[in-house]
């Protein structure tokens, strides 16, 4: 209709959709509504269908997209929450007291925030002690062994960035460009850019990022000390979570002799929680923490459900995954649910999970049902 192309998949399942949901054969009888409350137009001429759809169209809303109103308020609180910082970041740079007499400076702050960074950041993983631990190199180890490395140079850029800001504010170094900008980052309660380009997609301020963190590294810490795998992985924990889901087909593939090439995932949405959990399945992997965007998932029938009202992202419960052959996936009453990192979606994408529905796949599609690793 514009002349562009559409480059990604997912756009283009989308589209697709679209047109298989409007353009049928019941539009010339006039008895299909192409939005609730907006039924087809009987033949008139170009002027007409101005005036029908001026006169009849409903007010602007998700639903007349297919999507859930959650869409709606999900969009303006990112909206509203992007105004408040920008007006936040216009405010004057003060070097005296803070805004509202607070009696703490710009400087003060970033000295405290720097000082708390440093104090509970832990030491870096010592690779060649934990290579020496692990007696086979299995499709898991290898992971845990990506893991820690790209952990090291993420935490060896926060401690080298942070220790030469704090030699700027003593005045024993040249505040540069870098120094500055890592300083308003701090004041700002964001994520430096620094260490983003080192680090995993996130959405999350300063603090709530800087907390995350800790735990990740504090299961990595668990993992590595004798390379059992966790009864439930967190899967968002880690800065590559294909690789772990491609270690459950290696791993499997090595076990039955079986061609990687044929094989696939296979998910299964459990009904239990983390804490009910007490044992590793046998094949493949219990992971926890996902949530799902646009729908939600019902425990009690085991199938996608329409999502609750300001439930933006409900929390799935532990979901086992495991590798089985590409002809024993099952393809009916099957949603292909993407997963992603974030909300932004786009670049994050980490993989498709088949979802049960007794509902049509189609309804999901223009709800953009998607599965992510941080609410």
């Amino acid at each position: 209709m514009y002349g562009g192309h559409i480059t990604d998949d997912w756009d283009r399942r989308l589209c697709r959709t679209y047109l298989e949901e409007y353009i049928q054969a019941e539009m010339l009888e006039g008895e299909i509504l192409l939005a609730p409350g907006f039924q087809i137009p009987p033949n008139l001429d170009y002027k007409g269908y101005h005036e029908y759809i001026d006169k009849n169209l409903p007010p602007e809303s998700p639903c007349l997209y297919g999507l859930h109103p959650n869409a709606e308020t999900g969009f303006l609180t990112a909206t509203s929450e992007m105004l408040f910082r920008t007006v936040l970041e216009m405010q004057p740079k003060e070097t005296g007291s803070g805004a509202g007499g607070t009696g703490v400076s710009r400087e003060e702050k970033v000295k405290a925030m720097l000082e708390e960074i440093l104090e509970k950041i832990p030491e870096t993983f010592n690779m060649a002690e934990i290579t020496a631990k692990a007696a086979e190199k299995t499709p898991y180890v290898v992971v845990a062994f990506q893991e820690c490395e790209r952990m090291n140079v993420l935490t060896d850029e926060m401690r080298r960035s942070l220790k030469e800001l704090n030699l700027g504010l003593k005045g024993e170094l040249t505040i540069t460009t870098d120094m500055e900008d890592l300083s308003t980052a701090l004041f700002y309660d964001t994520v430096p850019d620094t260490w983003v380009a080192r680090a995993y997609p996130s959405r999350m301020g300063l603090a709530a990022w800087y907390a995350d963190l800790l735990l990740r590294i504090r299961e990595l810490e668990a993992w590595t000390m004798d390379f059992t795998l966790p009864t439930t992985v967190w899967l968002a924990g880690f800065f590559n979570p294909q690789s772990f889901l491609t270690a459950i087909m290696q791993s499997t593939a090595r076990k039955n002799e079986w061609p990687l090439d044929k094989m696939c995932l296979s998910v299964e949405v459990t009904k239990k929680n983390r804490e009910d959990m007490t044992a590793p399945p046998r094949e493949g992997s219990y992971v926890y923490g996902l949530f799902m965007e646009g729908a939600r998932w019902d425990a009690q029938t085991g199938v996608i459900a329409e999502a609750r009202l300001k439930e933006l992202t409900p929390a799935m419960p532990v979901i086992f995954i495991k590798a089985i052959p590409v002809d024993r996936m099952e393809t009916k009453n099957i949603y292909e649910c993407p997963l992603y990192k974030t909300r932004i979606r786009g670049p994050t994408y980490v993989w498709t999970f088949n979802l049960k529905t007794k509902e049509k796949a189609a309804k999901w599609i223009l709800a953009a049902v998607a599965l992510l690793l941080q609410a």
